[in-house]
């Protein structure tokens, strides 16, 4: 056992320090993609314990890479192959889950471990709601990743997570390790001190300051978004005015603790589907609620017909168990899928995803799950619309549509509650159903290229299909995202034979001929290039490359070389 390794082990005990292939392998793996070798994992439990194992990976001169939940999916979290010049360790931070609600529950500050459910829990009694709701927080990710990692969010008036209010760890130009506190609570001088009482939650109400200039939201979003004409997506990875210290930092600083504004929980709400065989309908409905409602929706989720049909059958059984058990035991079950898929590969008994071939025979077992007139309205119309409404938006959409529909070339219904729930939860298992679908067709489909994409809030042809040369190519297209935000996923599952890495590129250079951006609202990862402006963004936070290094497909080496 190595030094260093040793080392490790005094400040966070032996238990939390892994350095077996096996045992390392969950943690040194994506969610959906990356994989690499690490010298070591390491779980503190205190964020003293977190300063002191940066305090020696620095003074060892080891990559760093902070992960929480490893729920993303661009391999942010985790490292790529084993091209680093230095050892690469894994610092997990899923131990440190405290959070504490100030202000009457009208911002929070959360620690690395504090997760998206568990902060809705904690925000319940008090009628708030995080930035995100059903999404990243059905499958256990941490705040502060959401935060790192230019999480979007479906939620039109609340916009992607974004603050300005941190406490951080850099490492200067000259190596030495750094505590940065902008979280706006006094909390000392000495950084040891400082990190014991937060971690304790040794602060006063007066203690906590209210700077009007630190924002702790994305406060001017909705205004952009109304700006229908211009040539700029609303919200992009790279975009620099939303890139502020740990915001949007992917793991380039070691963020301790986030301070976040809250949001009120509507208290009424409708939910409206819409279907047409025009998709220059939706483009109108989408211009004219962002121009002229006085109250914007609540979200707006577009599906393709094919896209309804691969969530129909291949996201079934998440489906099922979300509707059935409900979010909260959803982030254990993935852990527990994660085991068996692990123990199924050590036993040789098959690659991974052994549990999504299980889990899809199962579903196939199950009745119908989706409700009569969802299934009308896929049978009638191409393009989907999933719209909701709260408050006196109900009314501003109920008497919109009214005028608009019936049309002839599409309809609108106004849904039940059980139908509303079973729409929403039909476009959130899309979001994996790709993934399901290919692992089920392995001898059609040689890979995913999964796009996250960003269009100018003025594209009229948002449902354009990719160029002819690339058509070919692609063994089905799917098309689902934010509709509002002009933000859209598009998966493109590749034929067997073909060269997912080239038609990338010819796709990402279709788009860019098209004024979008990407990323969207996932992390670059090791997936996606680092635009200038945010590989300069990043430079500026480690000018030694320490920290994550290699992330947006930048330099591995120390220094920048």
């Amino acid at each position: 056992m190595s030094g260093f390794v040793a080392a490790l082990k005094l400040i966070v005990g032996n238990a939390r320090v892994l350095t077996d292939s096996n045992a390392t392998r969950p943690y040194r793996t994506g969610f959906r993609y990356g994989a690499g070798v690490v010298l070591a994992v390491v779980s503190p439990r205190s964020l003293v314990e977190l300063w002191r194992v940066l305090q020696a990976c620095v003074a060892a001169d080891k990559v760093v890479i902070v992960q929480a939940a490893n729920t993303g999916l661009t391999g942010g979290s985790t490292p790529a192959g084993d091209d680093y010049d230095r050892d690469v360790v894994i610092v997990n931070t899923m131990s440190m889950t405290k959070l504490y609600v100030i202000d009457q529950g009208r911002q929070v500050i959360c620690l690395p471990g504090a997760t998206l459910h568990q902060l809705e829990q904690a925000l319940e009694p008090f009628g708030r709601e995080p930035h995100s709701v059903i999404g990243s927080s059905c499958i256990g990710a941490s705040v502060l990743g959401g935060v790192s990692n230019n999480s979007g969010g479906a939620l039109i008036r609340r916009g992607p997570a974004f603050t300005q209010m941190a406490l951080f760890a850099r490492v200067s130009a000259s190596g030495e390790l750094q505590l940065v506190n902008h979280l706006g609570v006094k909390l000392g001088q000495d950084s040891e001190q400082m990190l014991a009482r937060l971690d304790r939650g040794e602060f006063a109400a007066g203690d906590i300051e209210y700077d009007p200039d630190r924002w702790g939201s994305d406060r001017d979003y909705a205004r952009r978004l109304r700006e229908i004409d211009s040539d700029v997506p609303a919200r992009f990875n790279a975009n620099p005015e939303r890139l502020f210290e740990a915001s949007g930092c992917a793991g380039k600083v070691v963020v301790f603790a986030a301070r976040l504004d809250t949001f009120p929980k509507d208290v009424r709400t409708r939910v409206f589907y819409v279907g047409t065989r025009d998709p220059a309908e939706l483009t109108e409905i989408r211009r004219h609620i962002l121009s002229r409602f006085e109250n914007l929706p609540v979200a707006g989720e577009y599906m393709h017909r094919d896209m309804f049909d691969v969530a129909d059958r291949y996201g079934k059984d998440a489906f099922l168990i979300i509707h059935h058990l409900g979010t909260r035991r959803l982030p254990a079950l993935m852990s527990l899928k994660r085991r068996f898929d692990d123990w199924v590969l050590r036993l040789g008994l098959g690659g991974r995803g052994a549990s999504d071939v299980l889990l899809q025979r199962l579903s196939g077992l199950f009745p119908n799950h989706l409700p009569t007139r969802m299934r009308a309205w896929r049978d009638r119309f191409e393009h989907h619309l999933i719209l909701k409404m709260a408050g006196e938006g109900i009314e501003e959409a109920a008497g919109y549509f009214g005028a608009m529909f019936p049309s002839g070339s599409g309809d609108v219904f106004e849904c039940t509650e059980q139908e509303a729930e079973k729409a929403l939860l039909h476009r959130f298992v899309a979001a994996g159903a790709a993934i399901r679908y290919r692992t089920m067709h392995r001898q059609q489909v040689a890979d995913i290229v999964a796009l996250d994409v960003a269009l100018r809030r003025n594209d009229m042809r948002w449902s354009d299909a990719p160029p002819d040369d690339v058509r070919d190519d692609i063994h089905l297209a799917l098309n689902y995202g934010h509709f509002f935000c002009h933000v859209f996923h598009l998966d493109y599952l590749v034929r067997q034979g073909v060269d997912a890495q080239a038609l990338e590129h010819r796709l990402l250079h279709w788009l860019d001929e098209r004024g979008a951006e990407y990323p969207a609202e996932h992390n670059v990862g090791h997936l996606y290039p680092a635009k200038p402006a945010l590989a300069e963004f990043y430079r500026t936070l480690d000018p030694r490359n320490q920290f994550n290094p290699g992330i947006g497909r930048t330099s591995k080496r120390a220094q920048w070389r």
